[in-house]
């Protein structure tokens, strides 16, 4: 009868036939018994019918079936791309997300695995936040693919304030055990709070007169921002303009990159970075710290938060207000301020009352 489906054989395999949403679904029952193939239809139909009872239950097709994480990261990056949202940090996540689960089979992957894979990472060091964007880049992989995700936690990122700050004698020395290259990348990282990534991706195109760009794309939220080259910034591009000559077998050539390595990217230089911090005293200082020096700072000069954050490229006031953290020598200062505000109030009163 209509809606019943139907079994049929090609060679010695029988398939079933039926009906979703107006489609015809054709499907291997992957069998030579027809009694075993007309059970496998009468399961998937209950399937077709729970999902006209409430169509929030996607009816899954043996090509869904068939679909890793992998694939859904593919689709993932694909979307990213055509909308805009490809920054380094989702294309990060993605390419995690796909080296960790991408094997697995997304209609197979449960909530155990997650929560067991979510501990693994917490075990090996990686912050809630970090582990939260992980999972989060793994959700949407689902929502995108309009398939039921397994049930995944947000771990409660309350108290997980930025602390490692840099002082200006601390980050001079740092800079002073470092290859002029690095020591030129750092120092760029001290003036301006831009990210590694961001600072890494710069390009001499990227200067316009008296501006550095950093690209749409190359930035972590996706938002194009410019750093205005005043004071020392100004030069260090000119210092970088001597350096930007690379010979390459044996032909002189100009990199492309402002920051450089002998005309290739700079990428990681922990061992480096590790050794200077702990040649100048610091050790366990993370470069990260410099992004969050440079905000406490530019608080500290008077800024207001609105053209700090066009500088440090945060897009909302809860993100860099984890960065803003005040310490003993704000306290310090601010019960200074206090009491001279009260002396000054006190001979106010006196000088009042004394007139009158």
């Amino acid at each position: 009868m209509r809606g019943d489906g139907r079994v049929y054989k090609r060679g010695d395999t029988w398939w079933v036939g039926f009906y979703v949403d107006g489609h015809e679904q054709r499907q291997s029952a992957k069998t030579n018994d027809e009694e075993k193939a007309r059970k496998y239809l009468r399961a998937r139909l209950k399937e077709v019918h729970a999902h006209e009872l409430d169509a929030s239950r996607p009816f899954l097709t043996q090509q869904i079936r068939k679909k890793t994480i992998a694939d859904l990261m593919d689709a993932l990056k694909t979307d990213f791309e055509l909308r805009g949202k490809d920054s380094l940090q989702n294309l990060s996540n993605i390419k995690r997300v796909k080296r960790d689960f991408g094997d697995i089979r997304a209609v197979n992957l449960t909530a155990e695995v997650v929560a067991e894979y979510v501990r693994d990472q917490l075990a090996a060091g990686y912050a809630k936040a970090t582990v939260n964007r992980l999972t989060a880049t793994l959700r949407q992989g689902y929502s995108l693919a309009d398939l039921p995700a397994p049930k995944i936690v947000k771990l409660d990122e309350s108290g997980n304030v930025r602390s490692g700050f840099f002082s200006e004698p601390e980050i001079r020395v740092v800079m002073a055990n470092l290859p002029v290259e690095l020591a030129d990348f750092t120092l760029f990282g001290w003036l301006t709070g831009m990210r590694k990534g961001e600072i890494a991706s710069l390009r001499w195109e990227d200067v316009d007169g008296d501006v550095i760009r950093l690209r749409a794309e190359n930035a972590k939220n996706g938002e194009a921002r410019l750093i205005p080259l005043e004071g020392e910034l100004s030069e260090l591009i000119e210092r970088r303009k001597a350096a930007r000559q690379v010979k390459v077998n044996g032909m002189v050539m100009l990199s492309g990159l402002i920051f450089h390595r002998k005309g290739e990217p700079i990428r990681e230089f922990r061992k480096s970075w590790a050794t200077s911090c702990r040649m100048a005293g610091v050790p366990g200082r993370l470069f990260h710290d410099l992004r969050r020096s440079a905000v406490r700072d530019l608080i500290r000069a008077g800024v207001s938060q609105d053209v700090a954050m066009s500088i440090s490229g945060h897009r909302s006031p809860a993100m860099f207000k984890r960065y803003n953290i005040t310490d003993e020598r704000d306290q310090r200062q601010a019960l200074q301020q206090v009491q001279q505000y009260r002396r000054i109030s006190v001979k106010d009163t006196v000088a009042a009352l004394t007139v009158n």
